[in-house]
Protein backbone atom coordinates (compact mmCIF):
# COMPACT_ATOMS: atom_id res chain seq x y z
CA UNK A 1 0.00 0.00 0.00
CA UNK A 2 1.74 3.48 -1.17
CA UNK A 3 0.86 5.67 1.82
CA UNK A 4 0.58 9.76 1.77
CA UNK A 5 -1.09 11.96 4.35
CA UNK A 6 -1.28 15.87 6.35
CA UNK A 7 -0.08 16.98 8.96
CA UNK A 8 -1.28 20.20 10.90
CA UNK A 9 -3.43 21.04 13.61
CA UNK A 10 -6.67 20.96 13.47
CA UNK A 11 -7.77 19.05 10.55
CA UNK A 12 -11.31 18.38 11.43
CA UNK A 13 -12.67 19.46 8.27
CA UNK A 14 -9.21 18.63 6.35
CA UNK A 15 -9.48 19.39 2.09
CA UNK A 16 -6.89 16.77 1.36
CA UNK A 17 -8.31 13.33 2.33
CA UNK A 18 -11.36 13.76 0.43
CA UNK A 19 -9.39 15.25 -2.50
CA UNK A 20 -7.28 12.18 -2.39
CA UNK A 21 -9.07 9.66 -1.31
CA UNK A 22 -12.05 11.09 -4.33
CA UNK A 23 -8.41 10.89 -6.56
CA UNK A 24 -7.51 7.52 -5.78
CA UNK A 25 -11.07 6.40 -6.19
CA UNK A 26 -11.93 7.83 -9.26
CA UNK A 27 -8.62 6.43 -11.36
CA UNK A 28 -8.51 3.52 -9.42
CA UNK A 29 -5.55 3.83 -7.62
CA UNK A 30 -6.62 0.91 -4.90
CA UNK A 31 -2.95 0.47 -3.38
CA UNK A 32 -3.22 4.15 -2.38
CA UNK A 33 -3.99 5.69 0.59
CA UNK A 34 -4.11 9.43 2.23
CA UNK A 35 -4.44 9.53 6.51
CA UNK A 36 -4.62 12.49 8.29
CA UNK A 37 -1.69 13.08 11.37
CA UNK A 38 -3.17 15.69 13.77
CA UNK A 39 -0.23 16.60 16.08
CA UNK A 40 -0.49 19.34 18.46
CA UNK A 41 2.76 20.15 18.27
CA UNK A 42 5.70 20.44 15.66
CA UNK A 43 7.95 18.39 17.83
CA UNK A 44 5.74 15.06 16.95
CA UNK A 45 6.49 15.15 13.97
CA UNK A 46 9.45 12.29 14.39
CA UNK A 47 6.91 9.94 15.53
CA UNK A 48 4.92 10.27 12.35
CA UNK A 49 7.56 9.24 10.57
CA UNK A 50 8.68 6.12 13.02
CA UNK A 51 5.26 4.93 12.79
CA UNK A 52 4.54 5.12 9.44
CA UNK A 53 8.03 4.03 8.06
CA UNK A 54 6.15 3.49 4.65
CA UNK A 55 5.31 7.08 3.89
CA UNK A 56 6.23 8.41 0.51
CA UNK A 57 4.97 11.83 0.97
CA UNK A 58 2.72 14.27 3.01
CA UNK A 59 0.86 17.86 2.71
CA UNK A 60 1.56 20.13 5.44
CA UNK A 61 -0.93 23.03 6.66
CA UNK A 62 -1.31 25.50 9.41
CA UNK A 63 0.51 25.76 11.80
CA UNK A 64 3.45 23.71 10.76
CA UNK A 65 4.33 25.44 6.90
CA UNK A 66 7.65 27.20 8.49
CA UNK A 67 7.70 25.04 12.20
CA UNK A 68 8.72 21.46 9.42
CA UNK A 69 11.59 23.21 7.91
CA UNK A 70 14.80 21.98 10.64
CA UNK A 71 13.01 18.65 10.28
CA UNK A 72 13.70 18.19 6.30
CA UNK A 73 16.92 16.93 5.01
CA UNK A 74 16.68 19.73 1.74
CA UNK A 75 14.53 22.31 0.26
CA UNK A 76 13.83 22.08 -3.29
CA UNK A 77 15.19 25.85 -4.71
CA UNK A 78 12.33 27.61 -5.07
CA UNK A 79 10.95 26.75 -1.85
CA UNK A 80 13.73 27.82 -0.09
CA UNK A 81 13.38 30.95 -1.27
CA UNK A 82 9.98 31.56 -0.47
CA UNK A 83 10.74 30.11 3.57
CA UNK A 84 7.70 27.91 3.42
CA UNK A 85 6.99 23.90 2.63
CA UNK A 86 3.66 22.93 2.53
CA UNK A 87 4.40 19.39 0.59
CA UNK A 88 7.16 17.02 1.92
CA UNK A 89 8.68 14.15 -0.59
CA UNK A 90 10.13 10.97 1.25
CA UNK A 91 12.13 9.18 -0.70
CA UNK A 92 15.09 6.90 0.31
CA UNK A 93 14.82 8.07 4.09
CA UNK A 94 15.36 11.57 2.83
CA UNK A 95 13.18 14.07 3.00
CA UNK A 96 12.39 16.91 0.79
CA UNK A 97 10.18 19.50 1.17
CA UNK A 98 8.19 21.53 -1.67
CA UNK A 99 6.00 24.66 -1.93
CA UNK A 100 2.54 23.30 -4.49
CA UNK A 101 0.67 26.29 -2.86
CA UNK A 102 3.24 29.21 -4.86
CA UNK A 103 2.60 26.85 -8.06
CA UNK A 104 -1.61 26.46 -7.38
CA UNK A 105 -2.04 30.62 -6.42
CA UNK A 106 0.13 31.43 -9.24
CA UNK A 107 -1.21 29.60 -11.86
CA UNK A 108 -5.34 30.15 -10.50
CA UNK A 109 -4.89 33.86 -10.04
CA UNK A 110 -3.09 34.48 -13.58
CA UNK A 111 -5.97 33.15 -15.73
CA UNK A 112 -8.53 34.91 -13.10
CA UNK A 113 -6.76 38.34 -13.41
CA UNK A 114 -6.68 38.21 -17.24
CA UNK A 115 -3.66 39.87 -18.04
CA UNK A 116 -4.34 42.64 -15.39
CA UNK A 117 -1.84 43.78 -12.72
CA UNK A 118 -3.36 45.60 -10.17
CA UNK A 119 -1.54 46.71 -6.75
CA UNK A 120 -2.38 43.91 -4.00
CA UNK A 121 -2.85 43.89 -0.48
CA UNK A 122 -1.94 40.77 1.21
CA UNK A 123 -3.88 39.96 4.39
CA UNK A 124 -1.58 38.12 7.02
CA UNK A 125 2.05 36.88 6.98
CA UNK A 126 2.00 33.02 7.93
CA UNK A 127 3.50 30.18 5.30
CA UNK A 128 0.89 30.83 2.86
CA UNK A 129 1.22 34.63 2.72
CA UNK A 130 5.31 33.92 2.00
CA UNK A 131 4.34 31.68 -0.73
CA UNK A 132 1.45 34.33 -2.58
CA UNK A 133 4.02 36.91 -2.30
CA UNK A 134 6.58 35.14 -4.00
CA UNK A 135 3.64 34.27 -7.20
CA UNK A 136 2.86 38.06 -7.20
CA UNK A 137 6.59 38.85 -7.36
CA UNK A 138 6.83 36.65 -10.26
CA UNK A 139 3.33 38.16 -11.90
CA UNK A 140 5.06 41.16 -11.51
CA UNK A 141 2.06 42.45 -9.44
CA UNK A 142 3.39 44.60 -6.75
CA UNK A 143 2.05 44.27 -3.15
CA UNK A 144 1.91 45.85 -0.04
CA UNK A 145 1.54 43.07 2.89
CA UNK A 146 -0.72 44.03 6.16
CA UNK A 147 0.26 42.90 9.38
CA UNK A 148 -0.95 43.23 13.28
CA UNK A 149 2.43 45.48 13.22
CA UNK A 150 4.00 47.46 10.52
CA UNK A 151 7.31 47.69 9.56
CA UNK A 152 8.19 50.19 6.54
CA UNK A 153 11.44 48.33 5.71
CA UNK A 154 9.34 45.48 5.20
CA UNK A 155 6.91 47.05 3.24
CA UNK A 156 4.17 45.99 5.72
CA UNK A 157 1.84 47.96 7.38
CA UNK A 158 -0.84 47.29 10.03
CA UNK A 159 -5.02 47.01 10.14
CA UNK A 160 -5.11 50.22 12.05
CA UNK A 161 -3.53 52.12 9.02
CA UNK A 162 -5.20 50.26 6.47
CA UNK A 163 -8.67 51.32 8.44
CA UNK A 164 -7.23 55.09 8.30
CA UNK A 165 -6.64 55.77 5.45
CA UNK A 166 -9.03 55.16 2.07
CA UNK A 167 -6.24 55.80 -0.02
CA UNK A 168 -4.45 52.31 1.16
CA UNK A 169 -7.57 50.38 -0.25
CA UNK A 170 -8.45 53.05 -3.48
CA UNK A 171 -4.50 52.18 -4.79
CA UNK A 172 -4.99 48.85 -4.16
CA UNK A 173 -7.78 46.99 -6.17
CA UNK A 174 -6.68 43.40 -5.03
CA UNK A 175 -7.01 42.03 -1.95
CA UNK A 176 -5.67 38.59 -1.15
CA UNK A 177 -6.63 37.01 2.31
CA UNK A 178 -4.11 34.68 3.21
CA UNK A 179 -5.30 34.26 7.13
CA UNK A 180 -7.43 31.36 7.98
CA UNK A 181 -10.24 34.18 9.48
CA UNK A 182 -13.69 32.92 8.32
CA UNK A 183 -12.98 29.32 8.51
CA UNK A 184 -15.23 26.57 8.99
CA UNK A 185 -17.26 26.65 11.99
CA UNK A 186 -16.10 30.40 12.79
CA UNK A 187 -17.87 31.71 9.48
CA UNK A 188 -18.83 35.23 10.78
CA UNK A 189 -15.44 36.68 11.38
CA UNK A 190 -13.45 38.23 8.64
CA UNK A 191 -9.97 40.71 8.76
CA UNK A 192 -10.07 43.97 9.58
CA UNK A 193 -10.76 46.10 6.41
CA UNK A 194 -13.78 48.53 6.23
CA UNK A 195 -16.10 47.59 3.76
CA UNK A 196 -17.16 51.28 2.52
CA UNK A 197 -14.13 51.95 1.09
CA UNK A 198 -14.29 48.86 -1.52
CA UNK A 199 -15.82 49.37 -5.07
CA UNK A 200 -16.71 47.65 -7.96
CA UNK A 201 -13.19 48.08 -9.09
CA UNK A 202 -11.67 45.57 -6.51
CA UNK A 203 -11.32 42.16 -6.79
CA UNK A 204 -10.96 39.51 -3.42
CA UNK A 205 -8.88 36.45 -3.70
CA UNK A 206 -9.78 34.74 -0.76
CA UNK A 207 -7.38 31.20 0.25
CA UNK A 208 -10.08 29.97 2.65
CA UNK A 209 -12.43 27.41 0.99
CA UNK A 210 -14.81 26.38 3.59
CA UNK A 211 -17.21 27.63 3.47
CA UNK A 212 -17.50 28.62 -0.52
CA UNK A 213 -18.09 32.25 0.41
CA UNK A 214 -16.60 33.54 3.31
CA UNK A 215 -17.82 36.52 5.02
CA UNK A 216 -15.23 38.28 3.87
CA UNK A 217 -16.10 37.76 0.37
CA UNK A 218 -19.83 38.04 1.63
CA UNK A 219 -18.95 41.53 2.60
CA UNK A 220 -17.00 43.05 -0.22
CA UNK A 221 -19.12 41.48 -2.94
CA UNK A 222 -22.17 43.77 -1.59
CA UNK A 223 -19.93 46.46 -2.41
CA UNK A 224 -19.57 45.18 -6.11
CA UNK A 225 -16.24 43.48 -5.36
CA UNK A 226 -15.51 40.38 -7.92
CA UNK A 227 -14.38 37.50 -5.17
CA UNK A 228 -13.43 34.25 -5.47
CA UNK A 229 -12.57 31.50 -2.90
CA UNK A 230 -9.48 29.45 -2.78
CA UNK A 231 -10.66 25.93 -3.73
CA UNK A 232 -9.18 25.75 -7.25
CA UNK A 233 -5.55 27.11 -5.82
CA UNK A 234 -6.33 23.86 -3.35
CA UNK A 235 -6.67 21.62 -6.65
CA UNK A 236 -4.39 23.01 -8.37
CA UNK A 237 -1.78 22.49 -5.78
CA UNK A 238 -2.73 19.13 -4.73
CA UNK A 239 -2.29 17.87 -8.18
CA UNK A 240 1.08 19.97 -7.77
CA UNK A 241 2.31 17.50 -5.12
CA UNK A 242 1.05 14.33 -6.38
CA UNK A 243 3.41 14.78 -9.65
CA UNK A 244 6.55 15.44 -7.39
CA UNK A 245 5.36 12.62 -5.10
CA UNK A 246 5.41 10.77 -8.02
Amino acid sequence: MRKFGLIGYPLGHSFSKKYFSAKFEREGLADCQFDLYEIPQIADFPEILKGNPDLEGLSVTIPYKEQVIPFLDTLDPACAAIGAVNCIQIKDGKLTGYNTDYIGFKDSLDVWLEGQRPKALVLGTGGASKAVNQALKDLGISYTVVSRTADASKNRVDYQQLNQDSQLLDAHELIINTTPLGTYPNTEQMPQINPDWITAKHKVYDLVYNPEKTFLMRSLEARGALVKNGLEMLELQAEAAWKIWN
